[in-house]
């Protein structure tokens, strides 16, 4: 039944996106990227000169509004007139710059938990049992690389399942989105790149066209409704995606040890296409499933509206989660969410047909549903027992086929990979 209800929604969501293409035919993916359509008209006004300069410096420096109203003059220099234009980032929420530059708490959810022991890390404890392996993998997997075994994979997979559950309920379309998507999709959708080291692993130019690995869902989810105009009835447009997200992070704080911050993770994502004048509204619906998400698994956590210079250039306004991890004694962000406003629709061609006949363009909105590998550290490190065992929370059990308690594994150990490096 539940495959079924999954199923039917799939395809009426496929349904809406085959009318919108249904006159369209085949052309190669990266020649239909459109040209962004930038709101020119207020960013190259210099009376809009300051409020962009001060936004530009709220958040982290990049842009420069003098060079672009210093070049939209010059119509032969088209070129670098785009390309400082993709620059600017996104304006602010006027109520995050009153913060200045610190998070702002909005409220905390849940209680701490007590132990009548000293907890341990999640590393140290699903080590002992046998449920997890990050060290002797070989060149394969390669740096901040890692191995699930029997409960914990399970673990993963139920997490997957419930968050799932949990967004089709809430009216999202389930979708199956590519890992390997066009790199001009990454930039378009926020990231600039500007020839220096990223985030984003590029795959090599001897297979063709620039394609790399997506980061997140999210990107691939916006690549789908590209070029598509939405009759009004469709929207909100909810889909939600479980991919692998590929990030070349790299961290020397102590906290973020582990798995915290790793290359490759499995992740589900929501993403929303909306009205311009109900993207608050949808925003806060995600804020909400979150919370809901986070708290019918019975997390310690604190919600936080995040300062403008750690907003992406995407971003009108963000508000992150953070949950308590008991053994390493600080909060891990669990999730963010963002509205992104028109920033990525005006880049991609994403609009819709108003009320009133005028087409505007989309606000698009993102959250996290689940990332797994924080989501085990914290559950893992609230739920673990005085005999090292690691409790399932309640409303994961029957994903977990009945289980109730995680033991340490009945596996053999596994060999370490023996390598030689040629000279």
């Amino acid at each position: 039944m539940w495959f079924n209800k999954v199923s039917n929604q799939f395809l009426r969501c496929q349904r809406i996106l085959f009318r919108k293409r249904s006159t369209q035919s085949y052309v190669d993916p990266l020649q239909e990227i459109p040209e962004p359509e930038y709101n020119i008209n207020f960013v190259c006004n210099p009376s809009n000169r300051d409020t962009i300069f001060n936004n530009i410096l709220a958040r982290k420096g990049v842009g420069d509004i003098d060079k672009v109203l210093e070049l939209s003059g010059k119509p032969e220099l088209k070129e670098s007139f785009l390309q400082e234009l993709s620059k600017i980032p996104n304006q602010t929420d006027p109520a995050i710059l009153s913060y200045g530059d610190k998070p702002h708490l909005i409220k905390e959810c849940g209680q701490k938990p007590e132990f009548d022991f000293e907890p341990e890390e999640f590393k140290k404890l699903v080590t002992k049992l046998k449920l997890f392996r990050s060290q002797n993998l070989g060149p394969i997997i390669g740096q901040r690389g890692y191995i699930f075994v029997g409960d914990l994979a399970e673990l993963e997979e139920a997490l997957v399942c419930y968050t799932l559950n949990k967004l089709i309920k809430y009216g999202f379309k389930l979708v199956s989105v590519p890992d390997i998507i066009p790199t001009k999709i990454i930039e378009r959708c926020g990231l600039i790149s500007d020839n220096k080291r990223t985030l984003i692993y590029n795959l090599d130019s001897s297979y063709g066209d620039n394609y790399s690995l997506s980061g997140t869902a999210e990107m691939s989810l916006a690549y789908k409704v590209m070029n598509n105009t939405f009759c009004i009835e469709d929207l909100p447009l909810k889909l939600a995606a479980v991919s692998r997200c590929f990030r070349a992070e790299t961290s020397r704080i102590m906290e973020e040890r582990g798995i915290y911050r790793v290359h490759q993770f499995t992740k589900v994502e929501m993403f929303v296409c909306s009205e311009q004048e109900k993207s608050k509204e949808q925003f806060q619906e995600l804020l909400t499933i979150q919370e809901d998400l986070f708290s019918s698994l019975n997390l310690h956590f604190q919600v936080i509206d995040m300062p403008s210079h750690d907003l992406g250039s995407p971003a009108y306004r963000k508000v992150d989660m953070e949950g308590w991890m008991p053994g390493k004694k600080f909060y891990g962000e669990l999730s963010s969410c963002s509205n992104c406003t028109d920033y990525q629709s005006r880049r991609l061609n994403i609009k819709y047909k108003a009320k009133n006949g005028e087409f505007l363009h989309v606000h698009t909105l993102n959250g996290t549903g689940c990332a797994v590998p924080r989501m085990l550290i914290a559950l893992c490190e609230t739920y673990q027992t005085k005999r090292g065992h690691i409790r399932v929370p309640e409303i994961l059990v029957p994903y977990m086929r009945g289980k109730t308690l995680i033991k340490i594994q009945p596996v053999a150990d596994m060999r370490t990979n023996k390598y030689k490096f040629k000279h």
